[in-house]
């Protein structure tokens, strides 16, 4: 009699029954398992992953990533909000990456970082300085949160996050956590006070007076300056932005005297990068921009170099002026800029241009723009600053 037709008397007659169908059962399934497929009759009939199957493996994959995304969120979110109020154990891991160049997180975390300090780099975004009051905080409102501004010389230094009492140009870095990212191509620059000039010198360097030491009814925009940066053989070539040094702005004379003391405003030197920027939107090569005169001593504006034609109140006193011209060929000289075949003023005009359209857009900016005819030992070139209102003029001599 087959196992089908086998009648149940009982019971324990009925546990065998389905141990035996359980049984046959499995040995069915592993003969199945273990089969051998039939090889295919045609190339329709090959292995492979059906569009339905390939569709059911993304949605299940996607599931899955989901998930693990999910997790991994909510454990930094609970780090972040445990009871001591401290970045827990996940985020730190994250901040760590910071010094692992190889880590995946590393190049998101550090451009959002440096990203941060956009406001210190001017409308330009090609400021490489920033001037910063000695012992005032070094950050910015835009800083991730968890993230310090350092002022440090170097990687393994967490510095401080006050500007130093000493004069100077200080190297910067990000820190989270215990992680610590130095940043290239931002410092902070802090100056000695204008209290230190006594009887017209700092040291051996003799600066002059200004017309408010004097007198007290000078307008705002010619009042004295708050101090000077220290200018030295070491530093003199630091780049405040992407086109110029300190050096590009020294007063022209006591050539063998070190430091020498500067005054420079940098909405000046973003007001240039955006000139340039202007420039190069409509083809023209700026990489040989020259500073024929930056920065004057009062003394200097007096009775230095050739004096004519210069004014009593030059801004280029209160170091927001600068005299350039774009010399690429290095002959000395402003280049065909209109490519009429001649050096003259209508090629520094194609700068007042570039003048007339970044004040348009930065109203913050405005000042006064000059032009100038060669004249004795100097071609053609355009006087730029930042006096606060607009002025043009044409010149034959020194501005």
């Amino acid at each position: 009699m087959s196992d089908a037709a086998r009648p149940v008397t009982g019971p324990l007659e009925a546990v065998e029954e389905v141990v035996v169908r359980a049984g046959h059962a499995i040995l069915h399934t592993a003969e199945l398992a273990f089969r051998l497929p039939e090889p295919a009759q045609s190339r329709w009939h090959r292995a492979g992953v059906s569009a339905r199957g390939e569709r059911i493996f993304d949605v299940v994959a996607g599931i899955l990533v989901f998930l693990f995304v999910s997790g991994w969120s909510w454990s930094i979110a609970m780090a972040r909000t445990s009871e001591d109020g401290e970045i827990g154990d996940a985020t730190a891991s994250i901040s760590a990456a910071l010094t692992d160049p190889n880590a995946p997180s590393a190049a998101f975390l550090t451009n959002a970082m440096l990203e941060a300090l956009t406001p210190l780099r001017g409308s330009s975004g090609k400021l490489r300085v920033a001037v910063q009051e000695p012992g005032a905080p070094v950050a910015t409102d835009t800083m991730p949160a968890g993230t310090e501004v350092r002022v440090a010389q170097g990687r393994a230094d967490t510095g401080s996050t006050v500007a130093p009492e000493a004069a100077g140009i200080w190297k910067l870095a990000l820190k989270v956590g215990t992680a610590l990212k130095p940043v290239t191509d931002l410092s902070i620059i802090t100056m000695r006070p204008f209290s230190e000039k006594q009887r017209g010198r700092i040291g051996l360097y003799y600066i002059g007076s200004w017309p408010g030491e004097k007198r007290r009814n000078v307008r705002p925009n010619y009042a004295n300056p708050s101090g000077f940066i220290e200018v030295t053989p070491q530093n003199e070539t630091t780049y405040v932005s992407q086109h110029f040094q300190l050096s590009n702005f020294l007063t022209h004379d006591q050539e063998g005297v070190w430091p020498k003391y500067l005054v420079l405003q940098l909405r000046l030197v973003d007001k240039l990068e955006l000139v340039l920027s202007d420039l190069e939107s409509r083809g023209y090569d700026v990489s040989g921009v020259t500073v024929l005169s930056g920065f004057r001593t009062p003394q200097y504006n007096t009775g230095g170099g050739d004096p004519r034609g210069r004014a009593a109140l030059s801004r280029h006193m209160y170091g927001d002026a600068a005299d350039i011209f774009i010399d690429n060929d290095h002959n000395g000289v402003m280049d065909d800029l209109n490519h009429d075949r001649r050096v003259n003023i209508r090629d520094a005009q194609v700068i007042l241009a570039a003048v007339d359209r970044v004040e348009r857009e930065h109203p913050e900016l405005v000042g006064g723009a000059g032009v100038y005819v060669a004249s004795g030992g100097h071609g053609p070139f355009i006087h730029i600053d930042t006096r606060g209102f607009r002025a043009r003029w044409v010149g034959t001599g020194d501005d």
